[in-house]
Parts: C-alpha cells; structure tokens; sequence
C-alpha cells in the first residue's frame, strides 16, 4: 500500500511540475503586447472623434437656439418700449435703447426702462445684433410688409444677408 501511496505522490507530483512549466510566466512578461496596447489606443482614438463631432453639433444647435432665444426677448422688450413710449426706437438708437434712456433725438419722454435685464449682448458669434425700424432704408428687402421693425443676427457666418441669418420675422 505504500508503495501505491508513493507512486500516486510521484505521479501528482509530475503533474504539478508539468502544469508550472505550461502556465504563462507570472513575471515581467505578463503585461500587455505593443500591438494590444496600439488597438486599444487606436480604439480609442476613434471613439474620441465621433464623441468630439456629437459635442460640435451640439454647441452649434444650442447657439442658433440662444439667438432665437434673444431675439424673442428683445421682441418682447420693444414692444414694452412701444407701450411706454408710444414709438419704436429709431435705428440710430437701436436695441440699446432698451437697457438705457436714448440720448438721441427723439428722446421719448414716456422710456420707464430698462426693458432688459442687462446690457445687449453680442450674438453667439460674438456680432452685434442689428435693429432696423419700419421705413429705414437699411430694413432688410425681404421683411413682411407691415412689420414694425426686425432684428437681424448675422449667424455662424457673421455676415448679414447670407442663409445662416437668424431674424425675427422668420421661425
């Protein structure tokens, strides 16, 4: 019985010795290959791009929705203006008159502004807003008839005119 005892131990220890020498190497060599690591990177890379050009689709939807957003606003602004004042600003005095008391003629004795809550911004793109009133030579050809004024944002393009307007008399 010994003997068997002795064998079983020798064979199990063999085992063992061969199943060491299989196994991959528990050292330094463990870690991953230049040609994993480049895939992981080139994946990654990729993955990276398609995240960046969501994001820039995305801020230059929210800047045309921050123009209409302001335009809207600044709507709403001269028609308080027109109330208090019983006249639109002239193009002269343009959107600032809404945050400040016109200094150019005709001064309205009726202005109770500001009719904003701060200053007039700069569109998205960093321009200014363009204000025309009803009769202006400046208006812009392709206003409605009947509109008392438009408001008129360059767009991405920053030049009036061009398909990227933003308006106040269109959607």
């Amino acid at each position: 019985m010994r003997k068997m005892i002795q064998k079983i131990k020798a064979y199990a220890g063999g085992l063992k010795k061969r199943n060491r020498e299989n196994r991959p190497n528990d050292g330094a060599d463990g870690g991953f290959t230049f040609v994993e690591t480049l895939a992981v990177l080139v994946v990654t890379a990729i993955l990276a791009s398609q995240v960046g050009v969501a994001v820039n689709r995305l801020v230059k939807k929210a800047r045309v929705v921050s123009a209409r957003n302001q335009i809207e606003a600044f709507k709403v602004a001269l028609n308080s203006y027109y109330v208090d004042c019983g006249v639109f600003p002239t193009d002269e005095q343009g959107l600032g008159a809404l945050w400040e008391k016109p200094l150019l003629a005709p001064v309205p004795a009726g202005w109770n502004g500001p009719y904003t809550d701060r200053t007039v911004p700069v569109d998205p793109w960093g321009t200014p807003y363009e204000y025309f009133r009803q009769g202006s030579a400046l208006m812009p050809v392709d206003v409605p008839d009947g509109l008392s004024f438009a408001i008129v944002c360059a767009g991405e393009d920053c030049v009036r005119g061009g398909e990227n307007d933003i308006v106040s008399w269109r959607d």
